[in-house]
């Protein structure tokens, strides 16, 4: 008899096993779609060394003191610090994933006493060890196994983009620091020197050159960049305060060179458009959320079918049925036991539909971060060629307005065929081409930066 239910049960679950053999496969990036096929083939070419997107960001960012404070803010960072350690949590749940194969050994001790009408008190005791192992049929454990992992590599992936992150966070904030900087010196040189023609401004008018007008619009023009000086120098201190944020240092102010710019390296990109995205720590992330949910589904897959565990307990001890003997004597037990779900299938079938539902979300959360990936890179390719042909211009256009500030003054001077507001136009366009080409400047760095991150870059 024991023998033909063995049968019918080992029948039974090779049954099951061969109808559930799909909860075994490992998962792979679906290939249903153009976005995701060129990805899946893009993931696994072998990348390109010298890509802008590949280069270490020591060889990117050459500056020496912009190179301290990064790897200051790689030492030190909060945030940074708190991806690291998601590792670790992520770490020690795969190492218990791991160790949920292995049996679950219990060591029980225990013992009793008993007097019956006075008589002399029995003690009884036992020294048992139980032993447990769930064997992994239907993949519960497997799947619980491989979905530990994905969270693992989606933590590695997140903490690389944190460091990416920062690396260009510094970076920028760097740059914009010696911009500030920058144009407040362009302001202050500005503001003495029309300090200086508004008295300029006033001889003329005791000689009967100007009007009372001109003296009164050149002293509101020089007010007018005292104003726009306190602007600057709010910015200048937020900047600095940002840069002491990211460090996590107590705000204070840095010193970063006035004329500091940045000199991008030659920027080669990988031959495959699709390869620079692969690389990015966030799209990699996407991909192991999807992994994650894919192996969910599996488990709520493996949910259906029954569960076989194998138990067996021995030790020591001085109870025999109902016979007390002393000394005790050794046992054993052996058990196996099957458990499967007969009347929790409307439960089972609505986790399962929410884990495929989950799974599709992952499946569109990825493709969206695919596509804003490639907006990204597109958008800061764009902004750096559109910044450094500007860039270009601006340089023309100062030297042309310097040229028509010394013009309409030596005109006004010499002989009055000027009048006092060609020359303040010419102060104030002069004065906003200066501000505008070191702001263009500096938007060509950070579109570099922008773009160095957009392509992965950090490592």
């Amino acid at each position: 008899m024991f023998n033909k239910i063995s049968r019918v049960a080992l029948i039974l679950v090779s049954v099951g096993a061969l109808s559930s053999c799909h909860i075994y496969k490992k998962f792979d990036m679906p290939t249903d779609n153009a976005a995701t096929a060129q990805y899946a083939e893009a993931r696994d070419a072998e990348s390109n060394s010298e890509a802008f997107g590949n280069l270490q960001w020591q060889d990117v960012f050459t500056d020496p003191a912009l190179a301290k404070l990064i790897q200051q803010a790689l030492d030190n960072n909060v945030d940074l610090q708190n991806a690291k350690l998601n590792i670790d949590v992520a770490h020690a749940r795969l190492k218990g994933a791991r160790l949920s194969y292995l049996p679950s050994v219990v060591f029980n001790p225990n013992g009793a006493g008993a007097s019956y009408d006075h008589s002399t008190i029995n003690w009884t005791y036992q020294l048992p060890i139980a032993v447990s192992w769930e064997v992994d049929l239907f993949g519960k454990l497997l799947n619980s196994n491989r979905g530990a992992k994905a969270a693992l590599l989606q933590s590695e992936a997140y903490c690389q983009a944190v460091r990416s992150q920062l690396i260009a966070g510094i970076a920028n904030c760097y740059y914009t620091i010696a911009m500030l900087e920058k144009q407040l010196q362009i302001s202050r040189q500005t503001a003495e020197y029309w300090n200086e023609s508004v008295q300029v401004m006033k001889n003329l008018k005791l000689a009967g050159r100007v009007r009372e007008t001109a003296v009164v619009q050149s002293e509101a023009n020089y007010y007018s960049i005292l104003g726009s000086i306190t602007d600057l120098e709010v910015s200048l201190h937020e900047a600095q305060n940002t840069l002491s944020l990211l460090l996590n240092t107590e705000p204070r102010t840095w010193d970063v060179p006035v004329g500091a710019t940045f000199v991008a390296p030659a920027i080669i990109r990988e031959g495959v458009p699709m390869r620079e995205l692969a690389s990015r720590p966030d799209v990699r992330a996407a991909e192991q959320s999807l992994a994650i949910a894919y192996y969910a589904t599996n488990q709520a897959r493996s949910a259906f079918y029954p569960g076989v565990t194998l138990t067996s307990n021995g030790g020591f001890t001085n109870l025999l049925g109902s016979m007390i003997v002393n000394p005790g004597k050794w046992f054993i037990q052996l058990a196996g036991s099957l458990s499967a779900p007969l009347f929790a299938r409307g439960q089972l079938i609505s986790n399962l539909e929410a884990a495929k539902a989950q799974q599709k979300q992952a499946m569109n959360n990825f493709e969206h971060t695919l596509m804003s990936a490639s907006a990204e890179v597109s958008n800061a390719l764009v902004l750096f060629a559109k910044n450094s042909e500007k860039a270009e211009l601006l340089v023309h256009q100062v030297e042309k307005l310097e040229k028509a500030v010394e013009y309409t003054e030596e005109l006004l001077t010499l002989d009055g065929s000027s009048t006092y507001l060609e020359v303040l136009t010419a102060q104030q366009s002069l004065l906003g081409a200066q501000i505008s080409q070191v702001a263009c400047e500096n938007a060509k760095a950070r579109a570099a930066i922008n773009l160095y991150q957009a392509l992965g870059g950090g490592r």
